[in-house]
C-alpha cells in the first residue's frame, strides 16, 4: 500500500472547533475560535491559543472562560470570530449573532447560541508553550439539544474542522457503540 507523507505537522481527526469565551475588565463578552484542544484530565480542557489573544488578555484578569462547540446552525458566526480578533473589533461576539447568559459558577458567559458549554476556571497558562489548562466546574446543555433527557449529537449538530483541506465538517452519524464494538473480537 502506498502512502503519502505530509510531515511533522498538526493534522489530526477529528478537531474540535471551540469557541472560546470570556468577559473583558468592563464585563464585555469576546469569543475566539480554538481547534487545538482536547480533555486533558477527568476535570481539565486544554487548549493551545497564542498569548496575542484578547481572550488570553480577558482570563488573565477574570480567571475563567467557557468552551462552546461549534454547531452548524451557527458555522458563520463561530468561524468569524477566528477570523477577526478582539483586539481591533470589539462587538465581535455581537457581530457574530452571539448573545450571552453570565454563567453562575465561573466570571465568563455561556453563548446562548451553541447547545453545549464547559465553564472552567483557569488553572494555569503558559505563555511559552500557549497551553492553557482549565478546570471543569460545569457541563451545561441546552434542553433543545436533548432528546428523553440524554445530550442527542444530531441536534447538537458540532463540526469539526478539518486541517487537511480547511473545511469544516459535522458529526452526527452513530457507527457502534464504545465499549461494544470490540466484544465481537473477544
Amino acid at each position: 500500500m502506498a502512502r503519502k507523507n505530509f510531515g511533522a505537522k498538526p493534522l489530526s481527526y477529528p478537531q474540535p472547533v471551540w469557541i472560546i469565551a470570556t468577559y473583558d475588565e468592563n464585563g464585555t463578552p469576546d469569543a475566539m475560535n480554538a481547534a487545538w484542544g482536547g480533555i486533558s484530565e477527568e476535570n481539565e480542557v486544554s487548549v493551545c491559543l497564542s498569548p496575542g489573544h484578547k481572550t488570553c488578555a480577558n482570563f488573565a484578569k477574570t480567571g475563567a472562560f467557557t468552551v462552546s462547540m461549534a454547531d452548524v446552525k451557527n458555522i458563520a458566526g463561530c468561524d468569524y470570530v477566528g477570523i477577526s480578533t478582539g483586539n481591533k473589533t470589539p462587538d465581535k461576539f455581537a457581530r457574530a449573532g452571539f448573545t450571552a447568559t453570565k454563567s453562575t459558577l465561573v466570571n465568563a458567559p455561556i453563548i446562548n447560541e451553541l447547545a453545549v458549554c464547559i465553564e472552567c476556571r483557569v488553572k494555569e497558562y503558559d505563555k511559552e508553550t500557549c497551553i492553557l489548562k482549565g478546570e471543569i466546574v460545569n457541563v451545561s446543555v441546552d434542553e433543545s439539544a436533548l432528546t428523553d433527557g440524554k445530550v442527542d449529537v444530531r441536534k447538537v449538530a458540532p463540526i469539526c474542522f478539518d486541517p487537511f483541506n480547511n473545511t469544516y465538517h459535522v458529526i452526527g452519524e452513530c457507527v457502534g457503540k464504545a465499549w461494544g464494538e470490540g466484544k465481537k473480537l473477544m
